[in-house]
């Protein structure tokens, strides 16, 4: 397995830092990444890129966490039901997703038809950080989400019990006791999503 890992891995990866630190010229130097961490329009990609991810994940976090709590909280077919419809944008192809969502978020899609009906003024959602915002969302959920349910299941609901028989508010035992507990699936999602 080492020998394996050295060949197809670790190996690749040494080759492309080699070809990555070769400047046009033959010589040997970090030039082209002074250059990505110098040049204005590389600091921007780079600042789009991480705001993006930013966002992404913290949509993900907050649609994601009542979903993973009402996942880790259902039995039998209700919770076999919340993840087949967590996972469904991973069975459904790109191409499909892509379009699905032109239909949804277009000049004349779903929800400016709805405002047209409605006499309202449309909305450009498509063309936009936040049309790709909302596609992400959706595609990075069920990373999110099935990560919190797991450490969600892992909880005893005898403590949160414990927590309302003995006078706290359904809020201060989810503080106290549910939020704490399940941090663990909450950075393994957060991170799993950011760096997708």
């Amino acid at each position: 397995a080492i020998l394996l890992l050295a060949v197809f891995f670790v190996g690749p990866l040494l080759l492309n830092v080699g070809v990555s630190l070769r400047q046009p010229d033959g010589q040997i130097g970090p030039h082209q990444y002074l250059r990505a961490l110098s040049d204005p329009y590389y600091i921007r990609v780079w600042a789009q890129t991480i705001a993006l991810a930013a966002g992404v994940t913290l949509g993900a976090l907050v649609l994601g966490y009542p979903f993973a709590f009402a996942i880790a909280r259902s039995r039998g077919t209700l919770k076999g039901l919340l993840i087949f419809l967590i996972v469904t944008p991973l069975l459904i192809n790109v191409v499909v997703r892509t379009f699905g969502w032109m239909v949804v978020l277009g000049r004349s899609g779903l929800i400016n038809g709805s405002l047209k009906a409605l006499e309202l003024p449309t909305i450009d959602l498509l063309d936009g950080w936040f049309g790709i915002g909302i596609t992400l969302v959706h595609v990075m959920l069920p990373f999110m989400v099935l990560s919190i349910a797991s450490a969600l299941e892992g909880i005893d609901q005898a403590l949160e019990q414990a927590a309302l028989t003995l006078g706290a508010r359904p809020f201060q035992a989810f503080r106290y006791i549910v939020w704490p507990r399940s941090l663990d699936g909450v950075i393994t999602g957060t991170l799993l999503v950011f760096s997708l």
